[in-house]
């Protein structure tokens, strides 16, 4: 990983502390991690699809819609990336004359959420130990 960029410089001596001076504990937080932070699941529409279905068993698309207060367009965009990549499968079926759609976490997902999980309880323990 590469080496985090001091965002923030130190005060010259006798000077105001500039926000801009100091080393963020973040930076420095990152410097330690042994992996980057999973982006495909960072993303708020696609941490609340993983999320949400970590919890049950599995969610229709209209759930998914409703609970995450997002587009048809929308969720379908990011639910699809979330495919892609195997974090979750999604089972295509009719109710009567009705299409449903219905997603399940996968166990790649599971493991992507416990790992992006793991990594912002460090930063969160090292940014309240300063």
């Amino acid at each position: 990983m590469a080496k985090p960029r001091a965002l923030l410089r130190e005060p010259e001596s006798g000077a105001r502390p500039d926000v801009r001076g100091v080393q963020t504990v973040l930076s420095r937080t990152l410097e330690h991690q042994p992996r980057d932070l999973d982006r495909m699941i960072h993303e708020r529409i696609r941490l609340g699809i993983v999320s949400a279905l970590a919890v049950n068993e599995s969610l229709s698309f209209n759930d998914l819609k409703k609970l995450l207060k997002t587009t048809d367009g929308n969720l379908s965009v990011h639910a699809r990336k979330l495919e892609e990549v195997h974090y979750i499968t999604c089972s295509k079926y009719f109710s009567g004359r009705m299409p449903k759609t219905e997603y399940r976490l996968a166990p790649a997902g599971r493991l992507a959420l416990e790992r992006y999980l793991d990594h912002m309880e460090a930063l969160i323990r090292a940014t309240r130990e300063r």
